[in-house]
């Protein structure tokens, strides 16, 4: 048993079964997730007995730094290794007040964005409840003096909603006042348009942020950038959208990739504004950050801000997301395992 992976309430419930009251699951709970120990018998507060019966059947995971990068903006890359010697890269981006994490929820990605080097990797594993947790306590371990995660983006490399159980149970464990405690709205799943799991969720409690990765206005491009729309195209995925419930002084974010002469032009924009009419949210338009082993071109920064003057026109939120860690390839769509990329 990974006690990384446990809930409290099933924490309570362990230590049920070994014959303790309900507060030993809660002290239980704090020492992984809050004091974030990597044994038992560091869980000093809980008998030698106690800890030499918990030790025989549970233990405390964590992925093993493998290598750390900083860029020259700050962002900070991490190439961790799992149980198995699968590889995941997981991110800090400082940005003024807020340290955001983005966070990997597969090893790899099966999706196939025409944009993005992890779709490349294709498809290992989906990551487990404890993993994805075990990334966010071991870049809590890794903050330097003064710094405080404020924010956490599962945007790192896979699709969230094609591993939702598990996603589901780790924001449930790092949300709880005991633990992690970070807040849901600081809190960012982003989709490429997986449509049960935008319903799935909507149906939920979980109360976080929902960001969709749109990059296209007609389901011809779409369908070449990103395969996903062949199953739920445009109608569909924005149907979902606009169904989606909201909480108050809340928006969705709609993520857009800017590729030279495939999706930039005004027209684009045009129709841009139509398909988000009536939803109430804002864009982020992402440059392309171009590598070799991709086809596809930037658009020129002309071009971006005349994009973004077409929705601002309309009235449409709509930011130019800068690009952060790019040398050290941290950037959006640039998370690709090392040995992956030697290969």
């Amino acid at each position: 048993m990974d006690l990384t992976g446990l809930t409290r309430r099933e924490a309570e419930e362990l230590m049920a079964e070994l014959g303790q009251p309900g507060y030993r699951g809660r002290q239980l709970f704090q020492w992984v997730q809050a004091r974030r120990v990597t044994t038992v018998e560091a869980m000093t507060s809980l008998a030698r007995t106690l800890r030499a019966e918990l030790a025989a059947r549970a233990t405390v995971s964590r992925p093993g730094l493998a290598k750390l990068q900083r860029a020259n903006d700050g962002t900070r890359k991490f190439l961790l290794m799992l149980a198995d010697d699968q590889e995941i890269e997981s991110v800090l981006i400082p940005d003024d007040d807020r340290l955001t994490a983005c966070i990997s929820t597969q090893v790899g990605c099966p999706l196939a964005c025409r944009f993005c080097l992890t779709g490349l990797m294709g498809a290992r594993r989906n990551l487990t409840a404890a993993e994805i947790v075990g990334e966010v306590l071991l870049l809590q371990e890794a903050l330097e003096p003064g710094e405080r995660l404020s924010n956490l983006v599962l945007m790192g490399m896979g699709e969230p909603f094609l591993n939702f159980p598990e996603v589901e149970r780790a924001i449930r464990i790092l949300c709880d006042e005991l633990g992690a405690d970070i807040a849901p709205r600081r809190i960012t799943l982003s989709t490429a348009g997986h449509v049960p799991g935008i319903r799935r969720l909507a149906a939920s409690d979980l109360g976080v942020n929902l960001a969709v990765s749109l990059s296209a206005t007609t389901d011809e491009v779409r369908d070449q950038l990103m395969p996903i729309n062949r199953r739920w195209p445009l109608a569909v995925l924005l149907e979902a959208c606009r169904a989606y419930p909201l909480p108050n002084r809340r928006r969705l974010t709609f993520e857009y990739v800017m590729l030279d002469g495939v999706n930039d032009s005004p027209d684009d924009a045009k129709r841009l504004v139509r398909l988000l009419h009536g939803i109430r949210c804002k864009t982020n338009l992402i440059p392309f950050n171009a590598t070799p082993d991709l086809p596809d071109r930037p658009s020129p920064r002309e071009r971006v801000e005349a994009f973004q003057r077409v929705l601002y026109e309309a009235g449409l939120i709509a930011t130019i997301r800068e690009s952060r860690g790019k040398d050290i390839s941290a950037a959006c769509g640039m998370l690709r395992v090392e040995e992956d990329r030697q290969r």
